[in-house]
């Protein structure tokens, strides 16, 4: 049995096959148990998101074959398809795979923390399910480690890749506590309700959404418990606002400096962010010389991103290191553990045999024989059972011409350094 490592991710297909090859959560355990009833898997593991499918398993060399097979099966997929996005990967390179995945080295967003508790979670309903076992146990432990290590030991979590994460993280540089701070988003689309969703994780708890449809704001607003308002209602709630993140396709301006001036009066001058991702602006390029307001551009953010870029591909050097290290220890682990029940299994033999001759000896001194004769009768026999297999290989093995089991078996009973 090796392990071996099956999938496809954002890299070898596009959506429109991945969505096909995606496993639903509840039928999860169903799934599993059909895979480990594959007569060439031991124990299996898969993770399904929606940039990746993948199917951790101890099997035999029949594994690739097999499980494509299934997957065509049971998976509304053309096996052509299939077949050009699959990667299937096993020893060591199915271990080094496993743990950039998890440290978020092989995610579309570098770094990325989700993927970690993901995988956690499938390793989990995997041993609810019964379907994993020794190997991948210590697999999926040691992965877990290893990316945690990843995440301490080097930056690559530690900078924001995204317009919405880096609006955030430059709201949490300026105030203290963003549990305190009340925020205004502008618009509704994608970008803003990132935006709201990173900001009620950094523990904001008072927002207002505007939009110049209501309805999407409201829809928007009711997943984040917050108020929701229309673009011409924005000089009545502007004032409460201590950060204010715009993303809107407004030709024009929303936010002019005349407008800002009366918040910030209101306010008695106490400083306010803002963050303008749309393009054309919606907030004047004047608003940003009020010295109690801290405007930044999407031109300011994507400068911080392309350096967080560079500064997580740096640390992403480093983890690969770390990434290098964990599979050489744990391939030289998994290579003890085979030793030591190979080494446990020739001592079993020979212990049956020797047993076995022993009983035999035994019933000859008590039925009168004499001893000595038994005994080395015992000796003889006993050694001719135990050489007489390693033998027959080894003058297989010098027929062959396989000069490298005869070098090993000099090497094995230290043949040329018996004492003269």
């Amino acid at each position: 049995m090796s392990i071996w490592t099956l999938g496809i991710n954002h890299k070898t297909a596009p959506v429109e096959v991945r969505e096909r090859v995606a496993f639903d959560p509840a039928s999860m355990n169903l799934v599993l148990k059909d895979l480990q009833e594959l007569e060439c898997v031991s124990e299996v593991v898969v993770l399904s998101t929606c940039n990746r499918t993948e199917i951790y398993c101890t099997a035999d060399d029949r594994c690739p074959e097999r499980i494509a097979q299934w997957l065509h099966a049971n998976h509304d997929i053309e096996r052509a398809d299939l077949d050009a996005s699959l990667y299937a990967l096993t020893d060591d390179n199915a271990v080094a795979h496993t743990m950039r995945v998890a440290s978020g080295l092989d995610s579309l967003v570098l770094g990325e923390p989700q993927i970690l508790g993901q995988m956690k979670s499938a390793f989990a309903v995997a041993q609810e399910a019964g379907t994993t076992g020794t190997e991948l146990g210590r697999l999926f432990r040691q992965t877990f480690s290893i990316a945690k290590r990843v995440r301490t030991d080097t930056a690559i979590g530690q900078n924001p890749v995204s317009v919405a994460f880096a609006a955030v993280r430059m709201a949490q540089h300026i105030f203290a506590d963003l549990k305190n701070s009340r925020a205004l988003l502008i618009g509704a689309g994608e970008t803003i309700e990132l935006v709201a969703r990173h900001l009620r994780h950094a523990g904001v708890e008072h927002m207002t959404l505007a939009n110049r449809t209501l309805a999407r704001a409201q829809n928007l607003a009711q997943e984040f418990h917050a108020e929701a308002v229309l673009l011409e209602d924005i000089p009545m709630v502007l004032s409460q606002a201590d950060i204010v993140i715009s993303s809107t396709a407004s030709p024009l301006p929303i936010l002019g400096k005349g407008m800002v001036e009366k918040a910030l009066k209101k306010r008695r001058h106490k400083p306010m962010f803002m963050v303008d991702i749309a393009v054309p602006r919606d907030i004047e390029q004047e608003v940003g010389d009020l010295s109690d307001v801290y405007l930044y551009t999407v031109d300011d953010l994507r400068d911080i991103i392309e350096e967080n870029v560079r500064s997580r591909e740096d640390a992403a050097k480093q983890a690969e290191e770390l990434i290098e290290a964990g599979v050489e220890h744990f391939m030289r682990e998994l290579k003890a553990l085979d030793a030591v029940s190979t080494l446990t299994d020739i001592r079993t033999h020979v212990e049956v045999l020797r047993d076995e001759q022993l009983e035999k000896a035994l019933r000859q001194i008590q039925n009168g024989a004499d001893p000595e004769k038994v005994l080395r009768t015992f000796a003889h026999t006993l050694g001719n059972k135990i050489l007489h297999k390693p033998m027959t290989a080894l003058r297989r093995a010098g027929s062959e011409g396989r000069i490298d089991v005869l070098d090993w078996s000099r090497e094995l009973f230290d043949l040329d350094n018996r004492s003269e």
